[in-house]
């Protein structure tokens, strides 16, 4: 059993996909195929289930990723001991977050306190941001709701409140707080490319006996654009409407709170400037909570 093979049983296994995966590793279709085919003789036992040109793990395929991604892990954990000294490479730092929202005002203020510090940053679905820490491709992932998986560490770093946007004119513009039945017949506005936070809106519409009327899903700036059109209402975090200058009044449903969560794979070793920026976004989301919750 060679590296390689368990590098192409690994890409295999999250694209779910033999000729999606051998564009991925830039080798021949036929090549990949007899390379898992000689893994699966190895093993004594198949490992995926075949369904047409779709392919996805069986219970061993399962257990045997979960194994391959420690290997995987323990190697760059090993890369990491041995270049530690190397200031360059120890001072990296590989995020994802699933909305850039999270790391607002955070990153300059860690640039003035370690201005040698290097970031390389992406956003990514809350699935996405679960492969790149399996695969080791990002050190800390940061999504709504924490991440329940045996492999990973996930801790909610706030609980953010969620409040409805008016334009200041609307017949409820003037109201402390309200419960969101009141505004069921309205259209709602929605952001752009956030899923995960869409399905947690829908679902506070659904608690509250209706199913949202979507009437506009877009960017920030545009959402800014239509509210002050009064074209619609929207559910969104209440450091979102400060910073944008949204008028807003307090939700009176219990539920209507959204979680801040900074997750790290459990086994896998962190560079000194790695733990320093992991222990300074908790600090920070402690230090700013106030930004979160409504006066």
């Amino acid at each position: 059993m060679e590296l390689l093979q368990l590098k192409y049983f690994q890409t295999v296994a999250y694209t779910e996909h033999i000729s999606k995966a051998a564009a991925q590793l830039n080798i021949a279709q036929p090549s990949l195929s007899l390379t898992i085919k000689r893994l699966e003789d190895e093993m004594g036992t198949s490992l995926f289930h075949r369904k047409g040109r779709n392919i996805e793990l069986n219970a061993a395929g399962k257990i045997l990723l979960k194994h391959v991604n420690r290997i995987f892990i323990e190697l760059e954990n090993a890369k990491l001991a041995i270049h530690e000294k190397d200031d360059e490479l120890s001072k990296l730092i590989r995020i994802a977050i699933s909305n850039s929202r999270f790391l607002s005002g955070l990153i300059s203020e860690y640039i003035e306190v370690c201005p040698s510090a290097q970031l390389h940053q992406g956003i990514a679905s809350r699935v996405e941001i679960i492969t790149q820490l399996k695969k080791g491709d990002i050190d800390l992932g940061i999504t709504g709701h924490p991440i329940l998986d045996e492999e990973i560490e996930s801790v909610v770093l706030v609980e953010e409140q969620i409040v409805l946007v008016l334009p200041s004119t609307h017949v409820y513009g003037r109201e402390k707080q309200i419960t969101l039945d009141v505004v069921a017949d309205e259209p709602f506005l929605a952001l752009a490319n956030n899923e995960e936070y869409r399905r947690f809106t829908t679902m506070l519409c659904e608690k509250a006996g209706f199913y949202p009327h979507l009437a506009f899903e877009v960017d920030s700036h545009t959402l800014v654009e239509i509210i002050r059109l009064d074209r619609g209402v929207a559910l969104l975090p209440i450091s979102v409407c400060r910073n944008l200058g949204l008028h807003y009044v307090s939700i009176a449903d219990v539920a209507a709170v959204y979680p801040i969560s900074l997750s790290w794979l459990k086994h896998r070793k962190l560079s000194p400037s790695l733990a320093k920026f992991r222990d300074f976004i908790t600090s920070y989301y402690v230090s700013n909570r106030s930004m979160f919750k409504f006066e």
